[in-house]
């Protein structure tokens, strides 16, 4: 639902601010870390316990995630929007289901004219 030029910077402003912050942060951990364990942990070592990553990457994996769980929901038949129970889809509302079984009524009907000739 957050489609609006609004939402649209604010969420390019947080991953700007996401990068920004994640230097501090990583520079703070690697404070704390090296006071802690001054000569165990070399710095090579600590390049590889943490990964500074973009927002725009964060982005991307999220993206992915919400792709993956699509894949592994509910099949619906396109045209009548009906799975394979007969139900509707979760997020259609009582409204959408009436027009939509409206709708598949008149396609029905029409099929079954174009039959009988």
């Amino acid at each position: 639902m957050a489609k609006s030029i609004r939402s649209k910077h604010k969420r390019k402003m947080r991953a700007i601010k996401r990068e920004r912050y994640g230097k501090k942060e990583l520079e703070t951990l690697k404070k704390t870390v090296t006071t802690e364990v001054a000569s165990a942990i070399k710095e090579e070592d600590m390049k590889e316990m943490f990964t500074v990553r973009k927002g725009s990457e964060v982005v991307q994996e999220i993206r992915d995630e919400e792709n993956m769980d699509l894949d592994s929901g509910k099949k619906y038949n396109t045209r009548t929007k009906l799975d394979e129970h007969g139900n509707y889809p979760v997020w259609m509302n009582s409204r959408q289901i009436k027009k939509q079984k409206k709708k598949n009524k008149t396609q029905k009907t029409k099929r079954a004219g174009k039959a009988k000739k």
